[in-house]
């Protein structure tokens, strides 16, 4: 048997352990108005699913998400919103996969023609005649029904806490210049990799050396442009919180991707400036205690395209190991 066959049994029990974890995505277009999604075909196993994969070492499971795609299909762009993960056997034990949306704009696919050697674009109720696994269904449902409430197409916000810093004990010197420690430095290479899986375009910073550094890795690697905003800094937050509620929502200006990186003492405002722009149930996912992230960890808000800043989803990711 091979070792991604589902077994008889899919039932998912509480407390077992997963031996497997995954992660993929659900490709879609909307052609001529109608929403179609994107199967592949896996000569390995001869089935019909979606673009996933295992973990490879050291990777979180976005970063996983978005090099599967890219590898079975060639297609880079960046992830959408998050789809419900599915839970089934297989020979190892438990598997969980998770899924998100990724939005096809033109571009051309390429399947790798060893893991996949066709794809197939069909509507919703073909895709699910044609699953192998009744399990991916699940995911499929949620982004059909995201896409009639218009919830589907989305750019993200990324909001980031910058990487750890030098002992403020240890630092004598002003303190927007406070750099950030070797562990900090390390993690900022990290918070560059999963910043490639949303792909922000604009990047807005403190211009403190600490943020500046944190997503210094990001801006080099991709070229983007990197604009200092004064009112993220602690200082200007302490004088005055609403300057810094006001940077906030400049965000969603130019509905563009972007990402926004501020310290610990600015989270509070800019999390409350972000939850007015949700429903209470996405809300409760905020962190709402200090310190709200951990140094170098991430929020990721998707905002439904056309839509009065409304955020249709959030993530909380950290993206290394402590």
């Amino acid at each position: 048997m091979n070792s991604d066959t589902p077994v008889a049994d899919q039932t998912d029990h509480p407390g077992e352990p997963v031996a497997v974890v995954a992660a993929g995505a659900i490709p879609w277009r909307v052609t001529k108005g109608a929403l179609e999604v994107l199967l592949i075909h896996r000569p390995r196993y001869d089935d019909w699913s979606w673009p996933k994969g295992k973990l490879d070492a050291g990777e979180t499971v976005p970063e996983c998400a978005a090099r599967e795609v890219w590898e079975e299909i060639g297609l880079q762009a960046p992830l959408g919103i998050p789809l419900p993960a599915i839970h089934y056997h297989v020979a190892a034990g438990l598997k969980v996969v998770r899924y998100w949306a990724v939005k096809v704009n033109g571009a051309q696919l390429r399947p790798d023609g060893k893991e996949v050697d066709s794809v197939m674009w069909c509507s919703p109720d073909r895709a699910a005649s044609f699953l192998s696994n009744p399990s991916d269904v699940e995911p499929l449902e949620y982004l059909e029904k995201a896409h009639v409430r218009g919830e589907l197409d989305t750019w993200p916000l990324v909001l980031i806490r910058h990487a750890k810093a030098k002992p403020r004990s240890s630092w004598t010197k002003a303190e927007g210049d406070r750099p950030l420690a070797a562990t900090g430095q390390r993690q900022a290479v990290a918070v560059q990799r999963l910043l490639e899986v949303w792909k922000p375009q604009r990047v807005v910073t403190s211009p403190w050396a600490r943020c500046v550094a944190t997503i210094a890795p990001y801006a080099k690697a991709s070229g983007v442009k990197v604009k200092l905003v004064e009112a993220l800094t602690e200082h200007t937050h302490q004088r005055s919180p609403k300057k810094t509620a006001a940077a906030v929502e400049a965000l969603f200006d130019k509905q563009l991707p972007i990402a926004v990186c501020t310290h610990r003492p600015a989270l509070p405002t800019a999390l409350k400036q972000l939850g007015q722009h949700m429903s209470q149930t996405l809300r409760a996912l905020l962190p709402s205690a200090d310190p709200y992230l951990s140094p170098g960890e991430v929020i990721v808000c998707q905002v439904a395209r056309g839509s009065e800043r409304k955020i249709v989803s959030v993530e909380q990711v950290k993206p290394f190991d402590d």
